[in-house]
């Protein structure tokens, strides 16, 4: 216990952006957070947000052992999140083994709750349909990252269940805001660049990072253990989503909207190209897969159970567009 009698709430991924946001959410409300590190570094990041560093990994769980002890709650935000990887095992063990390591030395710390970041991505609901917390999975994935949030969450609640640890997942469809410049934040700077070539029409859905932030403290607080609840404010087209830069930023760019056929058939050149020459390629066949498919949530039960409210797309957008403007990320002239 800190001196104030409140135990720290401990939170992994605290160098990341929902990871940090979380760490910035905690230590604004006066509450004690102690937050693992890797390195150096993140260690003076994490000190600078108002946390307690402790140096340690998800892979190793000794580490983790020792952090936890005293903490109230963990808030297990770490994770890798990334495509076109030529070996996707890494990613999978911090993914996967990682948050299992969370949870034992959690039950073994004797915390009674942990606020799991999964991903809506993990639902994997069938083609053309409306993802939700009951959804079916589809029994088939898009991408590696997908497959390892899967089996991430069925690893989490398994290992929760055993152990008698209770675990509320929160799966966030894909959070934007100040400070986010990867994931679908890249397309937006492509566009924006003029470095964007080719586009395909799909859905994708949105979450800006200060509701992702409120669901998991909300979750905290109203979440059911064993359950997860999925957090999305809206879903736009990739045309909606390019006009509505467009209007916003006052830069248009000319794009080939290519047909999915096409598309696909661009990744696999480039991504064969790329492999030839031993780099990481900028596009390939799971992300193409992935944006092909696209994507709609339903994020109304976090409405209706945790009391979330969504801030509009629209705004989250906008925001975000002025933060890459005022920090530079817009290529000067534009």
């Amino acid at each position: 216990m800190t001196a104030a009698g409140q135990a720290p709430a401990f939170v992994t991924g605290g160098s990341g952006f929902i990871g940090g946001a979380l760490v910035d959410a905690l230590a604004s409300a006066g509450r004690p957070v102690r937050a693992l590190a890797r390195s150096a570094d993140s260690a003076q990041a994490l000190r600078s947000r108002g946390a307690e560093p402790v140096t340690g990994d998800v892979l190793d769980p000794g580490s983790l052992a020792a952090a936890l002890e005293g903490c109230g709650v963990v808030y297990h935000a770490a994770g890798v999140n990334s495509f076109c990887l030529a070996d996707p095992a890494p990613m999978e063990r911090v993914n996967v083994d990682g948050s299992a390591n969370v949870v034992a030395a959690a039950a073994a710390a004797g915390v009674s709750k942990i606020i799991y970041t999964s991903s809506a991505a993990a639902i994997g609901e069938a083609p053309g349909t409306v993802g939700s917390e009951a959804s079916a999975h589809r029994g088939w994935f898009l991408s590696a990252y997908e497959r390892t949030k899967y089996l991430a969450e069925l690893r989490v609640m398994r290992e929760a269940a055993q152990r008698s640890v209770d675990v509320v997942c929160v799966s966030p469809s894909s959070v934007q805001g100040p400070g986010r410049v990867g994931g679908t934040a890249r397309l937006l700077l492509a566009y924006l660049n003029g470095s964007m070539k080719f586009l395909v029409n799909t859905r994708l859905s949105f979450l800006d990072v200060a509701d992702c932030t409120a669901g998991h403290l909300l979750a905290e607080q109203h979440g059911k253990p064993g359950e997860r609840y999925l957090l999305n404010a809206g879903t736009f087209t990739t045309r909606d989503l390019i006009r509505l830069v467009a209007t916003t930023t006052g830069i248009e760019r000319r794009v080939m909207w290519l047909p999915g056929k096409a598309a696909m058939a661009a990744a696999v050149t480039v991504e064969a190209a790329a492999r030839a020459a031993r780099r990481k390629p900028p596009v390939c066949r799971e992300m193409m897969r992935t944006l092909l498919n696209g994507h709609t949530y339903d994020g109304s039960r976090a409405e209706r159970e945790l009391g979330l409210h969504y801030t509009p797309v629209k705004d989250t957008i906008a925001r975000t567009l002025r933060w890459y403007s005022e920090n530079g990320y817009i290529a000067a002239g534009q």
